[in-house]
């Protein structure tokens, strides 16, 4: 049975720092870090898929949280494809009388090589602290499954190592019934941690949550079922709170999930005030996982 770690996809988002749930004397962004990591041992790292940290930075929050913690970290958005605002680079990269919004494609590629070189600069103090759990690629909604979506997967994979990869596909075609099985087998085949998400069904950009494990560790992202998924804002978007039953539901499920993988991260993402810390200390209750330590799932 694999250990299991329990925290949420944030520490620092604004709507959380507004709700209360760190006192009022925790009013720092290294301090808020501390206390949450006095709470919880698993946080997700999203500053950095819109632009990438200095390492100064990083090693603050190595500084701010003890052994054992885990960062997962999302990849910056240019790397997958996303179509990102130059602003969002550094200075000395940044192209010049172009587009305002730009894709990877339309850097130099010894820009886009450096870019790369600073990313793992940034992550190299978490990793020599042993607190990298592994880098998140989170693929755009309009990455069709294919043989040239596939090897841009495995070169970016390539990148990232040898840390550990997950990576999450949000286009319904890797998951249609004559696809699902191939895209598991593809990422068993490299090595690859397929991130499952819960989140509202029923919408073009929606995907199944397919519990299973591809690589050591298995990753589950909980978005909620929230009625305005469509919507711009953030905090109608993730509005939502999971019921006892859907927790308890769950929590059968990532048991499960556990046993097929040496270590499983489960994230909370309904980032509405401070719902998501608040469902991550009941989730964890139900695992039998006490979220501020490193402790193997229930039954192992």
């Amino acid at each position: 049975m694999g250990v299991i770690k329990v925290g949420t996809s944030s520490w620092a988002d604004q709507l959380l720092v507004r709700s209360g749930w760190y006192p009022r004397q925790v009013n720092t962004p290294t301090g808020r870090l501390g206390y949450y990591a006095e709470r919880f041992r698993l946080v997700e790292v999203d500053t950095s898929y819109y632009a990438i940290p200095l390492p100064e930075t990083v090693e603050g929050w190595v500084a701010a949280t003890p052994p054992g913690f885990t960062f997962d970290v999302k990849a910056f958005r240019l790397f997958t494809g996303h179509h990102t605002p130059v602003a969002a680079l550094p200075r000395d990269l940044r192209p010049t009388g172009g587009p305002a919004r730009i894709r990877w494609r339309d850097l130099p590629v010894e820009a886009y090589d450096e870019l790369w070189d600073r990313f793992r600069a940034a992550l190299a103090p978490i990793a020599a602290a042993d607190r990298l759990g592994a880098v998140l690629l989170q693929f755009p909604p309009w990455l069709a499954c294919g043989a040239a979506a596939k090897r841009r997967i495995v070169e970016l994979a390539r990148r990232c190592r040898p840390w550990r990869v997950g990576v999450e596909l949000r286009h319904a075609s890797w998951f249609a019934d004559d696809e699902v099985v191939d895209t598991v087998t593809f990422l068993r085949e490299h090595d690859l941690t397929y991130v499952c998400v819960d989140m509202p069904q029923g919408h073009a950009s929606s995907v199944p949550p397919i519990l299973v494990a591809t690589a050591d560790l298995a990753v589950v992202r909980f978005h909620g079922h929230g009625t305005a998924w469509e919507s711009g804002d953030k905090q109608d978007k993730f509005r939502y709170a999971y019921g006892e039953e859907e927790l308890r539901r769950w929590s059968v499920l990532l048991t499960e999930l556990a046993g097929q993988s040496a270590e499983l991260h489960v994230l909370m993402n309904n980032c509405c005030g401070d719902q998501a810390q608040r469902d991550a200390t009941r989730l964890a209750g139900l695992l039998g996982v006490d979220p501020s330590r490193e402790r193997a799932a229930a039954g192992s």
